[in-house]
């Protein structure tokens, strides 16, 4: 690490402040804003308010948990400086939008959408939070650019908890395809420069969500259970069937990342790869 290396790092956070600075109606949460940003790029083990503030040279949480939960700021509007900066910085024709969803372990029954539900993170249903995320892609690098809260619907029909918590009337319930096809919606809308679209299972299976991304004539490569059906031009066809009956020759082997003897293809759910082509309405079966 050099001087110039450090000194890059602070202009870069700088034009990142100045950029999102008018959504801040006042100095202070501005400040807290830069701060919690060095926290939350730090290399800290755990990073909440208290940790945070303490790496921010403040001996209380309070002014980080006003900056969170008082001070009157633009979240979206932050949201879509943060997406226009990515797509300066990492933006090329052939980028990738991912969607996927996140789950975060809690304790008790207050956080706004928690809920015993199944959970990737921990890999089995437990009491959480699950938010879904976009993701950006390129040669260049790769960003979240969007977020959104899933809201189960028995929150929604809930009156006294939505208030409890905090979440407004206009908050309507809304699937993760949903929440995943309106943030992609919001990119492209954006000219976001991106050539297709990935997510898991739980997105690839949505019917609407294939649907949007063919209207908008974006390519996309989602994953599918294999008793997914899938049209074909004699009929529809399970997708374990339809990749069954692919030759040998059709399929590659890809790595899923390096293992500690070098790359490692016989790791995760995906062992095969199809032989790449032009990423129009493609869907790759999880079988």
């Amino acid at each position: 690490m050099t001087v110039d290396l450090v000194a890059g790092w602070v202009a870069g956070l700088d034009d990142v402040m100045a950029r999102i600075a008018r959504r801040f109606a006042r100095v202070e949460p501005r400040r807290r804003a830069r701060g919690y940003l060095l926290g939350l790029l730090s290399p800290l083990a755990g990073k909440n308010s208290w940790t945070i503030a303490e790496a921010a040279g403040d001996s209380t949480p309070d002014g980080m948990q006003r900056l969170l939960n008082n001070f009157r700021w633009d979240a979206d509007a932050v949201r879509d400086d943060l997406r226009d900066y990515v797509g300066e910085h990492l933006g090329e024709p052939d980028g990738v939008l991912i969607v996927d969803e996140t789950g975060f372990l809690k304790k008790g029954v207050k956080s706004a959408g928690v809920q015993r539900q199944y959970s990737g993170t921990a890999g089995r249903i437990e009491n959480c939070q699950l938010g879904v995320f976009l993701a950006y892609a390129s040669c260049k690098g790769r960003a979240l650019i969007d977020r959104e809260l899933y809201l189960p619907q028995r929150w929604c029909d809930n009156p006294a908890r939505r208030a409890e918590a905090g979440i407004g009337e206009q908050v309507t319930f809304a699937t993760k395809p949903a929440q995943g096809l309106a943030m992609l919606t919001r990119a492209l809308d954006a000219r976001l420069p991106a050539k297709w679209v990935t997510a898991d299972e739980a997105y690839g299976k949505d019917s609407k969500f294939r649907a949007a991304l063919q209207r908008r004539h974006v390519g996309y490569v989602l994953a599918v259970a294999c008793n997914q059906k899938i049209p074909t031009e004699t009929g529809s066809s399970r997708a374990d069937a339809l990749a069954a009956r692919a030759p040998d020759p059709a399929w590659k082997r890809r790595s899923c990342g390096d293992g500690v003897k070098g790359p490692d293809s016989t790791t995760g759910p995906w062992h095969l790869c199809p032989t790449p082509a032009p990423p129009n309405t493609a869907t790759a079966a999880g079988c």
